[in-house]
């Protein structure tokens, strides 16, 4: 993408009045997002990304630039431009690169771009199909393909010079069902870092009737019940309660500025003993994994939480600094016009002893969150609120009842305190999240686990 000469006469430059470390960030990259609407194609749009973000450290502060003109002239231009903001004295630097080999864990069988696009609207259309005639009170269906290759390449003062090649793909299946005047959702949004082979892999027909039924279900069911309860999470999806609640405050974006709940608390028992926490980005193939991240490390399996102890936190370099601490392989950005900082990857909780049946058995009243929605939290202190997309009311062991409108209220902290039971069938699902440097695909998982009591919103009353 850079010659080498191009890279060492950009970072001299950048640190040409005294900044301490330079690097660059160079992303070319193509994408591919296809929408359907009532079985027609609404939205067809490849886009490209193409640009270079330059990142300049002086002790603890550090400054970002970024363009998309990558002539020579204009990148020393824009870095001696960032430069000059920095006040310190020019040290002589001198770069010796060695270019790292990178270790693919991640096998692409099916370049997406090799797919026309015909192919992908039928695959979209077979979802479509599947949804809309699962029953007559399916209204809507939404459906998304998405694909992108991403190639980087990352350098700084250090001698870092690595490249690598990311490729995603992911289908989206919204289903609205209707009846006098109220709707409810169905979602499936699987997605991976594989390429078209995915779509050989998964049975979208399946996700897409699943989300129907889902809908249905909801439109259907009762009100839920308010009111102080045992609420059992699904696996999957239901790991993005621990993401939101607990996860982002375990990366050092805000433990280094003593902002999170979890700021000097390593070694100290923060949830019960049988919750292992772990943030992982080398697993194969997985949506949240990469190579490495973007600044160039390995990205690596991180034990977060330890029978209960917190043991880590996901730490980028420059927050790093700031907590003197080695940065964990979790320096990640949307794009170039973003710098790094630290985020998640593939981030859940490991698998327990327990069957979902077990579980169920054992709960004498309680609330079943099959899957979660969207919700709210304060990652200053854990207080989140979440939507139940789909929910159960168990009753003397058993599934009694769906109901609908539920909301889970609490702080990551007493959720983690209050885990009981832990499945053993730990499961992923797939988000792109927010944060300061982007949206990022993430995975988020765990097992089937029960919260001893939690507080439960309904409209049906208290119970």
């Amino acid at each position: 993408m850079l010659s080498k000469s191009l890279i060492e006469d950009v970072l001299t430059a950048a640190v040409s009045t005294g900044g301490d470390f330079a690097e660059i960030f160079a992303e070319d990259k193509n994408n591919t997002n296809l929408t359907l609407v009532g079985g027609k194609l609404e939205k067809s749009v490849s886009g490209k990304i193409y640009g270079i973000g330059i990142r300049i450290f002086k002790g603890f502060n550090y400054l970002y630039a970024y363009t998309n003109n990558l002539s020579r002239d204009n990148l020393i231009k824009v870095a001696k431009e960032a430069a000059s903001t920095i006040k310190g004295v020019k040290k002589d630097i001198i770069l010796n690169f060695n270019k790292g080999i990178i270790n693919n864990i991640h096998p692409i069988e099916i370049m997406p771009d090799s797919i026309s696009k015909m192919q992908k609207v039928d695959l979209m259309k077979t979802a479509y199909e599947a949804a809309k005639s699962y029953d007559s009170l399916i209204s809507q269906v939404k459906v998304q393909y998405l694909d992108e290759i991403q190639n980087v390449l990352i350098a700084n003062t250090e001698g870092r010079l690595v490249e690598d090649k990311r490729i995603r793909t992911r289908i989206l299946i919204n289903s609205v069902a209707a009846k006098d005047n109220v709707m409810q959702t169905g979602l499936h949004f699987p997605g991976a870092q594989k390429g078209y082979e995915f779509f050989n892999e998964i049975n979208v027909k399946d996700y897409a009737e699943d989300s129907a039924r889902m809908a249905k279900t909801m439109l259907m069911a009762e009100y839920c019940p308010s009111g102080r309860m045992p609420v059992i999470i699904n696996n999957g999806f239901g790991g993005v309660l621990f993401h939101e609640s607990c996860g982002h405050g375990l990366e050092a974006t805000r433990v280094a500025k003593n902002t999170s709940v979890f700021s000097h608390m390593l070694d100290q028992e923060i949830a019960s003993q049988l919750v292992t926490a772990i943030d992982d980005g080398t697993i194969p193939n997985q949506w949240g994994s990469c190579n490495i991240d973007d600044e160039g490390n390995n990205t690596r399996k991180n034990i977060l939480i330890e029978n209960g102890i917190l043991k880590n936190y996901m730490i980028d370099k420059f927050n790093g600094r700031r907590m003197n601490m080695e940065p964990t392989g979790s320096g990640r950005r949307e794009s170039y016009k973003y710098a790094p900082t630290s985020r998640m990857t593939n981030t859940y909780i490991a698998s327990g002893k327990s069957t979902i049946d077990d579980i169920i058995a054992n709960t004498e009243y309680g609330l079943f969150a099959k899957y979660l929605g969207g919700g709210s939290v304060n990652p200053s202190t854990g207080e989140f609120n979440f939507a139940v997309r789909e929910g159960y009311i168990v009753k003397n062991g058993k599934i009694n009842r769906p109901v609908r409108g539920a909301t889970l209220i609490g702080t990551g902290m007493e959720v983690l305190e209050k885990i009981d039971m832990v499945g053993d069938n730990v499961d992923f699902s797939q988000g792109i999240c927010g944060s300061i440097s982007g949206g990022v695909p993430v995975n988020v998982g765990q097992p089937t686990l029960r919260v001893s009591e939690m507080t439960v919103g309904g409209r049906d009353g208290e119970r």
